[in-house]
């Protein structure tokens, strides 16, 4: 069942990162435009405004697939040392930290995110972007992350108590540079 739950949270990322790159690739497209139509005397305005709101929406929602595929930094000097029990344990509990310290931020960005709602803020520059609307999309990427690193932690716990160790660690390892994933 836990095995089942990564792939198939794996498949759902896999999707959001594919758009969320095309995402970017419109902005760069955008921004190259915009550098091109400077050449003769023309320009979109706002690149620069535009560009920082679809990078921060890019961030927040590849965080999740960069952590199911195991590709945030971790510090191992203690964990590499310890036996298979003693690495799962590192393990659940880098995670636990990581689900605690999303779950904050994803918290602490709602507010934000529904004072602009509210006060129908825009941004304070010649573009007057509405807040929300980069807000809206920014917010969700951070309550999606929270909930991919809870889900996560959950299915790798599983696997623990059901002495699939080896799968645990897979699923929420960490390798180093000379240490091929399983």
């Amino acid at each position: 069942m836990a095995d089942t739950a990564l792939s198939l949270l794996r498949r759902i990322n896999a999707w959001l990162a594919i758009l969320v790159g095309i995402g970017l690739l419109g902005c760069a497209a955008f921004v190259l435009a915009d550098i091109l139509l400077r050449q003769v005397g023309a320009s979109f305005g706002g690149t620069d405004e535009i560009s920082g709101y679809v990078m921060a929406i890019a961030t927040s929602w590849g965080m999740a697939y960069t952590m199911l595929e195991l590709g945030h930094v971790r510090i191992d000097l203690l964990r590499s040392r310890l036996a298979s029990r003693g690495r799962v344990m590192m393990d659940l509990l880098a995670q636990a930290v990581l689900a605690i310290c999303v779950t904050v931020i994803a918290w602490q960005c709602w507010p934000v995110l529904a004072n602009s709602l509210a006060n129908g803020s825009t941004a304070n520059t010649p573009l007057e972007t509405p807040l929300a609307w980069v807000q809206g999309p920014w917010f969700a990427g951070w309550a999606w992350f929270a909930a991919m690193a809870w889900a996560t932690l959950v299915a790798a716990a599983v696997m623990t108590l059901q002495g699939r160790l080896g799968a645990a660690e897979a699923a929420i390892g960490a390798f180093g540079e000379q240490e091929a994933q399983p």
